[in-house]
């Protein structure tokens, strides 16, 4: 590692204090699971690191306006041991608990998660978001882009997002809470994400002095139903190729309203509303499913040797919403269950 300032604020505005503007001068240490590791690799070599365990308010999971509040600060592994969690949001809690390792979960946070930077082995090799050769080409596009994206690959971002949570989150319609010099401000985390288009932008709507402070979960209907499902070549701790989360608000066996999200197949949390739409209005049966998991893809672009994604994205879209309807589904590494 490169040397750096170490601070340890007791306070939120100390904190902020201590960030700096431009991006890659300071780094923020929550859980330093993917951070160090960033560091020991000099990808990233920050000038200071602010270490954010002793602010105040961010351990914390409570109630708020009817729905969940979880502070940055949340450990992974203290998700799924809420009961309140498990009780309104079993699928949360059974995708947290399905996240990474065990050690990992013992020291991740949840606001890490969210925030941590692309797991593209072109990025973690210090070839920057966007590689290129020396005559201007995609590295990604011209060479090994199994694990890359489908959706969202228009150009020049390629790489995937690396949390396997945010999907469950985006599909709750979940909020995140930031705070930065001009203050608090709180925005839908769908629009947490972006694809960024130069090497200069963040993968993040975050701005370089800002930290994450809380995320928010609406309450849970008492006709909401949502299940996780993840392919994976290995049923041990291993990134997943897809995962697919659905979230249902039910009137009988009618779905009301439906929001369906895929993570590891584009640069963001893909939102797909080609999906919600095949459902909306309809009983969910194997057709109906397999319908929205084809609308899910139908706008997907392979890259040269990812196609097999496409396939396992429409599965891994028909499987979470068998398996929100509270229908049996294959066990191929899976998680699901009633919200």
């Amino acid at each position: 590692m490169n040397n750096f300032e170490y601070a340890s604020p007791t306070s939120v505005e100390q904190a902020v204090a201590l960030l700096s503007s431009t991006w890659g001068e300071s780094e923020i240490l929550a859980g330093g699971t993917d951070l160090l590791g960033r560091m020991k690799d000099y990808v990233s070599t920050p000038k200071r690191l602010i270490n954010i365990k002793k602010l105040p308010g961010l351990h914390a999971i409570s109630k708020e306006n009817g729905g969940l509040r979880i502070g940055a600060l949340v450990t992974l592994d203290r998700i799924p041991e809420s009961s309140d969690i498990r009780k309104n949001y079993a699928a949360l809690a059974e995708c947290v608990a399905e996240a990474a390792s065990p050690q990992i979960r013992n020291m991740a946070t949840i606001g890490g998660n969210l925030c941590q930077r692309p797991r593209c082995w072109y990025f973690r090799n210090g070839m920057g978001l966007m590689p290129k050769n020396s005559e201007g080409k995609s590295l990604v596009a011209e060479g090994d882009n199994r694990y890359h994206a489908i959706l969202g690959n228009d150009g020049p971002a390629y790489f995937v997002t690396p949390s396997t949570i945010a999907p469950m989150l985006l599909a709750l319609n979940a909020r995140v809470r930031l705070i930065g010099p001009g203050g608090p401000r709180e925005i839908a985390l769908e629009n947490f994400f972006r694809v960024p288009h130069s090497e200069d932008e963040r993968e993040h709507n975050l701005q370089a002095n800002e930290i994450l402070t809380d995320i928010l979960v609406p309450a849970a209907g008492s006709g909401m139903r949502a299940a996780n499902y993840e392919v994976r070549q290995k049923a041990a701790f291993d990134w997943p190729l897809v995962t697919a989360a659905a979230v249902l608000h039910m009137s009988g066996n009618t779905v009301q309203n439906a929001r369906v999200v895929m993570g590891a197949v584009a640069p963001v949390p893909w939102l797909s509303s080609e999906a919600a739409e095949a459902v909306t209005g309809k009983a969910i049966d194997e057709e109906t499913a397999a319908a929205a998991g084809r609308a899910a893809v139908s706008k997907a672009r392979a890259l040269s040797e990812n196609g097999y994604k496409i396939q396992i994205a429409a599965v891994a879209v028909k499987r979470a919403l068998l398996a929100a309807s509270g229908q049996p589904v294959p066990n191929v590494f899976a998680q699901g269950g009633a919200a």
